[in-house]
């Protein structure tokens, strides 16, 4: 496939980048600073904020599939969906899929599936609260398109680099926990999540990965 990558330059762009060329497939890059040694990948100039430029590069690119991996701390929920709305609405346009690495915030708590994570100070301290709330104000965003094909893949409360074992536990709209209460996985695993999905397609538009204790 072709997979451009928005957000190419991050902790998690960056490693889908990585496993995207791994696999074999083409890739663009699209970040304001990109850059890139790999063959497989073309790095290209893009504001996120301009739906122009974003339509442009999704059409020139002959994009089978978009990554929106665009991360932001301290919140800027405005950015977050204004970006997420532009991507949708192009790729809606060009008809190409679309899979936003989102927050945790967003899904369901163990238990109690009527309190979001977001609202949860087990796993959102004051402090996060304000960009677990982005995540779930871009998740509507998404519900709220009319025409997009897209899919919002949660990762667990802990996303953070770390080792590449290519197992994870796949949930959908609750967030996985482990034996001692535990929800993590390594930025690296979401990446193969993130292609994992993009090359066999579930059935669900929203859905969650963990790490895989016997990994």
């Amino acid at each position: 496939m072709t997979i451009a990558v928005l957000g190419a330059t991050g902790m998690v762009g960056g490693r889908v980048v990585g496993e995207a060329s791994a696999r074999g497939h083409r890739v663009l890059a699209l970040s304001r600073k990109p850059a890139s040694e790999d063959p497989a990948v073309m790095p290209v100039a893009v504001d996120v904020t301009d739906p122009t430029a974003v339509r442009e590069a999704l059409a020139g690119s002959a994009a089978d599939a978009v990554v929106l991996a665009v991360r932001t701390f301290p919140a800027d929920q405005e950015f977050l969906v204004g970006a997420t709305r532009t991507v949708l609405d192009a790729a809606a346009t060009l008809g190409i899929r679309v899979l936003v690495v989102g927050g945790a915030g967003a899904l369901r708590s163990p238990g109690d599936r009527a309190l979001l994570v977001a609202e949860n100070p087990v796993y959102v301290p004051d402090e996060y609260r304000p960009v677990a709330l982005a995540g779930v104000a871009q998740l509507r965003t998404c519900q709220a398109h009319p025409g997009a094909d897209w899919v919002y893949l949660s990762p667990p409360a802990v996303l953070e680099p770390g080792e590449r074992t290519g197992r994870y536990r796949r949930g959908t709209d609750t967030l996985l926990t482990d034996a001692d209460g535990g929800s993590r996985i390594s930025a690296e695993d979401l990446a193969v999540a993130v292609l994992d999905e993009l090359e066999r397609p579930g059935v669900h538009r929203h859905l969650t990965v963990a790490h895989h204790r016997g990994a």
